[in-house]
């Protein structure tokens, strides 16, 4: 069976979109068939940061133009991608039913995939808190920024009971300047999820700060085709084996 990973942070900025391409980069590498799904509603641009002209979208899956299985591009690094479209007002404030008729379809096309990647948009609003129950694990993407952890613990409370099933909450810390400081970001979130929800989310690794993966996304390369060989590349490659055990 499939696994459907969502990816979160509760703010913009911290990289989540650029971790999901990679993490989705990462696992094709290894032999997995990986589905990446643009989730950011309104605000999608995982087509953008690839350089990519889709043919089809996620807002021709809803209004009926296109089965979710034709909208589906496959990316010559190996994955595939189901794009949103920028801007779009119609998704950015999707009622439920639309919602979930969505998720029932993209739930049929993870049968032939090895793992799905849902890169959510910012904040908290209803459809990011339903994708998120939706998924078998929640990976909650943290700097050391104070506002970061703040908002990455918001967004943990907010799932801890609220899920559909047992939800695996998972810690990834981004831009860190060290291992052992991406380490001290995880304890502080585990520590506070422990002592308040009950549950101490698992550490899914740390991403060191790397100019490489700025030169990356300006150019529209993936970094492991770009620089496979960097600090930044070898943590999410490591982050991709832990997700495989």
């Amino acid at each position: 069976m499939s696994r459907i990973f969502a990816v979160g942070s509760g703010k913009g900025g911290v990289g989540k979109t650029w971790f999901s391409i990679t993490l989705a980069h990462a696992l094709a590498l290894r032999g997995r068939r990986v589905l990446l799904f643009d989730g950011d509603f309104g605000l999608a641009n995982i087509d953008i940061q690839l350089g990519l002209l889709p043919r089809g979208t996620i807002d021709a899956v809803l209004a009926d133009r296109m089965a979710l299985r034709d909208a589906v591009i496959e990316h010559p690094a190996g994955f595939a991608l189901l794009a949103g479209r920028s801007g779009s007002g119609n998704l950015a404030d999707l009622e439920p039913v639309a919602l979930a008729r969505l998720l029932h379809a993209l739930r049929e096309a993870a049968s032939g995939y090895d793992a799905v990647i849902l890169d959510l948009s910012a904040g908290l609003d209803r459809s990011v808190r339903r994708m998120a129950a939706f998924a078998d694990a929640l990976l909650v993407l943290a700097t050391e920024d104070p506002t970061s952890l703040t908002d990455a613990y918001a967004l943990m409370k907010l799932h801890a009971k609220g899920a559909e099933h047992a939800l695996d909450l998972r810690i990834v810390v981004n831009q860190a300047a060290t291992a052992a400081s991406g380490k001290r970001v995880h304890q502080t979130l585990a520590r506070a999820c422990q002592a308040f929800l009950g549950t101490t989310p698992r550490a899914s690794g740390v991403i060191r700060r790397d100019e490489r993966v700025r030169d990356a996304i300006r150019h529209q390369v993936l970094l492991l085709t770009r620089h496979p060989g960097c600090g930044a590349a070898s943590d999410i490659g490591a982050i991709a084996e832990e997700l495989l055990t």
